[in-house]
């Protein structure tokens, strides 16, 4: 199997697809791995350590030529000209949220495996890791936007001895949303998780050792935990669908002037109404006074944990596409079959096909419409 590694071009992403370890990995399994220069650079992977391992460094069209591209990040428009019939892409690709990038793998026929749609037994194997993340920097970026220099109200996220701490709302009790509540209980903030699953209200209860706030997601709920919340993170998630929303534009006036909201599900759609996507070089901006924090790529801001964390997810599906070639590899797994997004040029995937139902799609859809919170 030959597998490139491109280097990503999406504005502010220093993530890359593969280790220098994971290539290694792959070349002793007899694949020719071929990496686009510089590719790793920003991640402190340099060339040195891909040719170390048994790759070799190329310019960004011999990389594209590859049989299997491994990305991070989905195709924006200057990449859409590597798309091809006898392409396997695979990456990050949240396609219910983007429609130029749908139709333009479905007009070239590559085959998009999505890591985000990827689904096993114990969840989504390679979202998880970078929800992880995402959660963590998510309670990161409210203890930094919080502040006065960070455009804040200028308050202590864990507040101070005689001077209560700022209110958290998480929305979501899923990966980020844990991730996000127990590193804001660690800065001392007072939290509480809203969450529709009796069964994960339960287990967080045990989980976060009742120093959270765990209540079930109605409607009531929702609405008076807003008017006293200090930060809202959105963390909501439909796999392949895009994100449902959990606040509507009437209903920011429930929140106070200069709250926080911190939208991860961003990459799908945006789990707040009023919610657009934003960079780590301008990363808000308010609406009616209420300010959204809405940075696509979060885990970009850490690329070397990130990548690292990344590759020990994807690697093994990664041997497996490079072992058995990605159509053998799709009909004898399972989880990595309910990764396909496109083939042949026709949607394969439940979730994408119900949010753009006009483009062409297969007769027969994987994925049921299950909601999963990030």
């Amino acid at each position: 199997m030959h597998i490139g590694v491109v280097k990503e071009i999406k504005p502010q992403e220093e993530r890359v697809g593969l280790t220098p370890a994971g290539a290694a990995d792959l070349v002793r399994g007899g694949s020719t791995v071929v990496v686009e220069a510089g590719a790793g650079e920003r991640a402190g992977f340099p060339d040195e350590l891909y040719i170390a391992a048994g790759a070799d460094i190329v310019s960004r069209e011999e990389a594209w030529a590859a049989q299997t591209v491994v990305k991070v990040k989905e195709p924006i428009a200057r990449e859409y000209g590597f798309l091809r019939e006898d392409l396997t892409l695979f990456t990050y690709l949240h396609l219910a949220a983007d429609r130029p990038l749908t139709e333009a793998l479905l007009d070239a026929g590559t085959l998009g495996i999505a890591y985000e749609t990827v689904a096993d037994g114990t969840g989504l194997p390679l979202l998880a890791p970078m929800s992880e993340i995402a959660g963590r920097l998510a309670a990161h970026a409210a203890a930094t936007h919080l502040m006065r220099p960070g455009g804040g109200q200028g308050m202590l996220l864990g507040g101070s001895p005689g001077v209560a701490p700022a209110r958290v709302l998480v929305i979501g009790g899923g990966v980020v949303g844990t991730q996000a509540a127990l590193l804001a209980l660690g800065m001392q903030a007072e939290v509480t998780v809203l969450d529709m699953s009796p069964a994960r209200i339960r287990q967080l209860d045990v989980l976060l050792g009742g120093r959270a706030r765990v209540l079930m997601s109605d409607g009531a709920t929702v609405e008076t935990e807003l008017a006293h919340a200090d930060v809202v993170i959105g963390a909501v998630l439909v796999p392949g669908h895009a994100a449902p929303k959990v606040m509507t534009r009437e209903q920011l006036s429930l929140l106070r002037p200069g709250t926080l909201l911190i939208d991860v599900a961003i990459d799908q759609g945006g789990a707040f109404e009023t919610s657009r996507p934003t960079t780590y070089d301008s990363p808000i901006f308010e609406v009616d006074g209420v300010r959204h924090y809405c940075v696509a790529n979060m885990p970009g801001a850490v690329p070397q944990t990130s990548t690292r964390a990344l590759t020990n997810a994807t690697l093994p599906y990664v041997r497996r596409i490079a072992r058995l070639g990605a159509d053998e590899a799709t009909a004898a797994d399972p989880a990595l079959a309910l990764g396909v997004n496109t083939k042949a040029g026709r949607i394969v995937h439940g979730g994408v096909a119900d949010a753009l139902p006009d483009l062409p799609a297969a007769a027969a859809l994987g994925a049921e419409r299950t909601l999963v919170l990030r």
